[in-house]
């Protein structure tokens, strides 16, 4: 069996201030590159070469313990992307991994119902939406009754959340830009940087929720792709996000405003460090970026993970 996994961009949290009964919520956008793509075969023991080789036998034994299957599976990752670059590999490796063990062994699955076994989406839902079925993501969070402090998805128990809106994702060009001097933001730190800065002040939020329901899902409706940048140049200074861009060092925080500058709109990818650009001339925004970064031209994945024989 083989497997290939989209990558995702997050493009903002919506509510940290979780004061009406909710806590979360996000935006974010499957990404064509870059990828996962794993080989996997029914096999007595557990056998996992490749990158991101750890997280897969970790999710691998959670899945198999879950469903007392009393065998193993044979995995090797031919391909995978950098951790803890804002892209999501953890979440995707994951489910990648517990995808293949049920399909193998037959056993009867949700997405949904993996990533709370594997741990993953118990802060923002756009990971696991994204492996599930792609495009452009709006999660509704949690409700606080389940949920009840700010915490990331590597520290919180909650099942992933509710996805509000999918919607295919126009054949427009993205260019992800990773700083080759990047701060990676992940463990403790990242839980500590909630629990210092959260709850968000309340007309933040809904500042930030005016500017999605207003201006970005309308330009995604209308495919008005200077709208839609302009409301990510925009995002990229309220609520967490505007948190999440302060924390980058200088050198992100001045690519960043130069990215913006060369595209209709750029913004910061999770914690980053990874910036992402809806191109409008491709040559002049790698020549402002020069070498300062891998650069990699995609596209939205409208489809979610492929898996076949």
């Amino acid at each position: 069996m083989r497997i290939k996994t989209p990558s995702r961009i997050h493009m903002t949290l919506i509510d940290l201030n979780a004061s009406i009964g909710r806590i979360d919520g996000g935006i974010g956008l499957a990404l064509e590159e870059p990828h996962i793509l794993l080989e996997a075969e029914e096999s007595g023991e557990l056998e996992i070469e490749g990158p991101l080789s750890d997280k897969a036998k970790e999710a691998a034994l959670k899945v198999l313990e879950a469903y007392r299957i009393d065998a193993g599976i044979r995995i090797n990752i031919e391909k995978a992307y950098t951790p803890h670059i804002g892209l999501g590999s953890g979440t995707q490796i994951s489910l990648a991994v517990g995808t293949a063990i049920c399909r193998i062994y037959k056993k009867n699955f949700t997405i949904k119902g993996l990533a709370r076994m594997v741990g993953r989406g118990g802060t923002s839902g756009i990971g696991v939406a994204a492996f599930e079925a792609g495009g452009f993501i709006l999660d509704g969070g949690h409700s606080t009754k389940e949920k009840k402090d700010f915490l990331p998805s590597s520290a919180s128990k909650a099942a992933p959340a509710p996805v509000i809106l999918r919607r295919n994702f126009p054949n427009w060009d993205i260019a992800l830009i990773i700083p080759r001097r990047r701060r990676r933001i992940s463990g403790v730190r990242e839980v500590n940087i909630f629990q210092e800065f959260c709850p968000l002040p309340i007309n933040e939020v809904q500042g930030l929720c005016h500017l999605i329901l207003m201006k970005i899902l309308p330009a995604l409706a209308d495919e008005d792709i200077e709208s839609f940048g302009d409301g990510i140049n925009k995002i990229q200074n309220i609520g967490f996000k505007k948190i999440e861009v302060e924390l980058q060092t200088k050198e992100v925080r001045e690519l960043l405003k130069t990215c913006s500058e060369y595209s209709y709109g750029a913004g910061l990818s999770s914690f980053g460090p990874t910036i992402y650009c809806l191109v409008r001339d491709e040559r002049k925004l790698l020549d402002a970026v020069g070498e300062k970064a891998e650069v990699i031209i995609t596209k939205a994945n409208n489809s979610g993970a492929k898996i076949g024989d």
